[in-house]
């Protein structure tokens, strides 16, 4: 089991996609030769992240995901599991299960659909936090959940939780970075959670992108924050905005179809997904091919 000393919370990670095969299962040999081109970019590997659709896997898919991820990652990178639920008890399991598991951290999205207060956000986390034997990251994406965690309510559990040690940011708010970092300062790792928005929340103190466009391109894409990391501004611009049209059409339709779409057309995946969610349609499929044409990547 990581201490939170021992999850190095800056760069790219990838929000792993789940490759499925022609009759619905886990293509778990796809999904580890997507794994294994993640660890060689030196990419971190996130399992079981909403890009995974996680919704429609069962909780054993889930565990087998996040093994083989700790298994590919053989401690080159770090394995962010992700374990977040709306229910509370579930989330604390699953947290403990990643941990043992091999995991260097989790990440728990903020409880959907039920919609807790602040009060109730605090002490959902809470209870996880105590419970979880390693770092544990915080997930907030209020178009997809509905509840944003509030600066007060973050500031609250990094007193309270130690193990506390990050923030997936998707909230689409730089402002909201630069707020938590004023007051937090070195005690939290901000990681955006928008690729079209890794350089600006980075030059405000983000540390790097757990990033959906990684899947396919991750050589590409992780070379913006470390060029950030590095102060090499103008060459992470440039990449940065290189990549702005990319980044768009990965979210064109809902993710991770595009993603998945693009994975295919650069034959390192098929374009399936689980209901409810469908493969995009013919127009985005050529949207997504001009665009890797003009990177040069086909």
């Amino acid at each position: 089991m990581a201490s939170a000393a021992e999850l190095k919370l800056e760069g790219t990670f990838t929000a792993v996609v789940t490759p499925f095969t022609a009759s619905g299962a886990v293509d778990y040999e796809r999904y580890q030769a997507l794994l294994e081109r993640q660890a060689a970019a030196g990419v971190g590997l996130v399992p079981c992240g909403t890009t995974g659709e996680t919704p429609t896997l069962s909780d054993e898919e889930q565990r087998e995901l996040i093994r083989l991820a700790v298994q590919v990652a053989r401690g080159r990178v770090p394995v962010l599991a992700g374990t977040g639920s709306n229910d509370t008890e579930d989330t604390k399991q699953r947290s403990i299960a990643a941990l043992e598991l091999g995991a260097s951290g989790v990440m728990l999205v903020m409880p959907y659909y039920n919609r807790p207060s602040q009060a109730g956000l605090v002490h959902h986390v809470e209870i996880v936090a105590q419970a979880a034997p390693g770092p544990v990251v915080l997930y907030d994406i209020p178009s997809r959940t509905g509840v944003s965690l509030s600066l007060a309510s973050k500031l609250t559990l990094l007193d309270r939780c130690p193990n506390v040690v990050g923030v997936k940011d998707a909230s689409g708010n730089v402002l909201a970075c630069q707020q938590l970092l004023a007051k937090a300062g070195e005690r939290v790792a901000v990681m955006c959670g928008d690729d079209a928005l890794t350089l600006p929340m980075m030059a405000v103190g983000a540390r790097g992108v757990i990033s959906v466009s990684a899947n396919a391109l991750p050589q590409r894409v992780s070379q913006v924050p470390r060029l950030m990391l590095e102060g090499r501004l103008e060459e992470a611009r440039a990449r940065h905005l290189a990549l702005l049209d990319f980044h768009a059409a990965m979210f064109e339709e809902p993710n991770p179809a595009p993603v998945k779409a693009a994975l295919a057309l650069l034959g390192q995946g098929e374009a399936r997904l689980r209901s409810p969610l469908l493969p995009v349609g013919e127009a985005t499929v050529a949207l997504i091919s001009g665009i890797l044409e003009e990177l040069g990547e086909r």
